[in-house]
């Protein structure tokens, strides 16, 4: 967990490290990215990085949930299934992080990086282990069709439009 070391940095230092670790990790999946890098390019001392961040997954988590909250505004399911309101949480995920400064990372955290964090599959799993098996599946769908449409962006309407059909499916089997 970011320490409070960092936190309390004045803003300038704070965001010029933070506008370092996103490049960093923009450029390079977490299995390649570099503690050398960041302290060079933020002009900062390697045992200062150790005191703002246990290590260099605790500083990636710290920028992806920047990330997050910076795109992911109001994408909590709801309690009743409705296809439409998913599709356009969705798709309004998928618009933000494209035109964000985030998009990079975003890609590589889908492609590579998610699969690097320790626990998250487990943490990922309790979430919906209480879900109804619609809201399951919608939320299964979305983070599938959020990565094609961010790899695959010349394919975008295409793969939300097989989406849209698949929520409707979904809807369909409820009644």
């Amino acid at each position: 967990m970011v320490k409070s070391t960092f936190t309390n940095l004045p803003t300038a230092k704070r965001q010029k490290i933070e506008a370092v670790l996103l490049e960093e990790f923009s450029t390079y999946p977490l299995a390649q990215a570099k503690v050398s890098h960041i302290v060079k390019k933020a002009d900062i001392a390697r045992g200062a990085f150790y005191k703002y961040f246990d290590d260099l997954t605790d500083a990636y988590l710290y920028m992806y949930h920047i990330a997050i909250e910076t795109i992911h505004t109001n994408m909590s399911p709801d309690e009743k299934f409705d296809p439409d309101h998913f599709y356009d949480r969705v798709v309004k995920f998928i618009d933000e992080t494209q035109y964000s400064k985030f998009e990079p990372m975003m890609k590589l955290h889908m492609a590579q990086n998610k699969y690097l964090i320790p626990d998250n599959f487990k943490i990922y799993s309790r979430q919906l282990l209480n879900m109804s098996p619609e809201i399951w599946s919608a939320l299964v769908l979305s983070h599938e069709v959020i990565n094609l449409c961010l790899s695959d962006p010349k394919n975008k309407e295409k793969n939300l439009a097989r989406y849209k059909k698949s929520l409707e499916i979904i809807a369909k089997g409820m009644d």
